[in-house]
Protein backbone atom coordinates (compact mmCIF):
# COMPACT_ATOMS: atom_id res chain seq x y z
CA UNK A 1 0.00 0.00 0.00
CA UNK A 2 1.06 3.94 -0.74
CA UNK A 3 2.45 5.52 2.42
CA UNK A 4 -0.26 8.35 3.67
CA UNK A 5 1.88 12.01 3.40
CA UNK A 6 0.86 15.26 2.86
CA UNK A 7 3.62 17.70 1.31
CA UNK A 8 3.79 19.66 4.25
CA UNK A 9 3.91 16.57 6.74
CA UNK A 10 7.28 16.54 8.45
CA UNK A 11 6.43 13.40 10.00
CA UNK A 12 7.02 9.91 8.22
CA UNK A 13 5.05 8.44 5.97
CA UNK A 14 2.39 5.93 7.52
CA UNK A 15 0.50 3.02 5.56
CA UNK A 16 -3.06 2.56 5.51
CA UNK A 17 -2.26 -0.38 7.39
CA UNK A 18 -0.58 1.38 10.29
CA UNK A 19 -2.86 4.39 10.51
CA UNK A 20 -5.63 2.12 10.87
CA UNK A 21 -3.58 0.42 14.06
CA UNK A 22 -3.26 3.71 15.24
CA UNK A 23 -7.21 4.92 15.03
CA UNK A 24 -8.15 1.82 16.15
CA UNK A 25 -5.61 2.26 19.28
CA UNK A 26 -7.10 5.93 19.85
CA UNK A 27 -10.63 4.94 20.08
CA UNK A 28 -9.78 2.23 22.22
CA UNK A 29 -7.81 4.62 24.31
CA UNK A 30 -10.86 7.69 24.28
CA UNK A 31 -13.31 4.84 25.37
CA UNK A 32 -11.15 3.51 28.48
CA UNK A 33 -10.96 7.26 29.50
CA UNK A 34 -14.48 7.69 29.16
CA UNK A 35 -15.22 4.74 31.05
CA UNK A 36 -12.99 6.00 33.56
CA UNK A 37 -14.71 9.05 33.59
CA UNK A 38 -18.06 8.00 34.04
CA UNK A 39 -16.97 5.58 36.62
CA UNK A 40 -15.62 8.36 38.79
CA UNK A 41 -18.75 10.32 38.12
CA UNK A 42 -21.09 7.99 38.62
CA UNK A 43 -20.02 5.48 41.51
CA UNK A 44 -20.92 7.63 45.02
CA UNK A 45 -18.88 4.76 46.78
CA UNK A 46 -15.85 5.58 45.07
CA UNK A 47 -13.08 7.30 47.40
CA UNK A 48 -10.32 9.70 46.17
CA UNK A 49 -7.51 7.75 46.52
CA UNK A 50 -9.57 4.85 44.54
CA UNK A 51 -10.74 7.53 42.04
CA UNK A 52 -6.57 8.94 41.50
CA UNK A 53 -5.52 5.23 41.67
CA UNK A 54 -7.61 4.67 38.75
CA UNK A 55 -6.62 7.95 36.68
CA UNK A 56 -2.85 6.79 37.11
CA UNK A 57 -3.61 3.37 35.87
CA UNK A 58 -5.11 4.71 32.77
CA UNK A 59 -2.50 6.86 32.15
CA UNK A 60 0.09 3.67 32.59
CA UNK A 61 -2.13 2.19 30.28
CA UNK A 62 -2.36 5.00 27.56
CA UNK A 63 1.70 5.40 27.70
CA UNK A 64 1.88 1.71 27.38
CA UNK A 65 -0.45 2.29 24.03
CA UNK A 66 1.58 5.21 22.79
CA UNK A 67 5.21 5.40 24.27
CA UNK A 68 7.02 8.66 24.62
CA UNK A 69 3.60 10.33 24.44
CA UNK A 70 3.87 12.22 28.38
CA UNK A 71 3.06 15.60 26.85
CA UNK A 72 0.18 14.46 25.09
CA UNK A 73 -1.66 12.74 27.75
CA UNK A 74 -0.50 16.04 30.24
CA UNK A 75 -2.18 18.40 28.05
CA UNK A 76 -5.39 16.36 26.73
CA UNK A 77 -6.70 14.14 29.83
CA UNK A 78 -4.70 15.62 32.62
CA UNK A 79 -6.89 19.16 32.60
CA UNK A 80 -9.84 16.84 31.91
CA UNK A 81 -8.78 14.19 35.07
CA UNK A 82 -8.36 17.61 37.39
CA UNK A 83 -11.08 18.98 36.62
CA UNK A 84 -13.25 15.74 37.44
CA UNK A 85 -11.66 15.63 40.67
CA UNK A 86 -12.02 18.91 41.82
CA UNK A 87 -16.03 18.47 40.83
CA UNK A 88 -16.53 15.06 42.06
CA UNK A 89 -14.47 15.30 45.52
CA UNK A 90 -15.02 19.40 45.91
CA UNK A 91 -10.93 19.88 45.70
CA UNK A 92 -9.76 23.71 45.50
Amino acid sequence: MEPVQTKNDPLPAMSAEELAEEQKLIRRLQMMMNMVIQVITQDSTLTIDEAAQMIGDSRKAALAMFPGKELAFDLIWKPRFQRLMRERFRIH
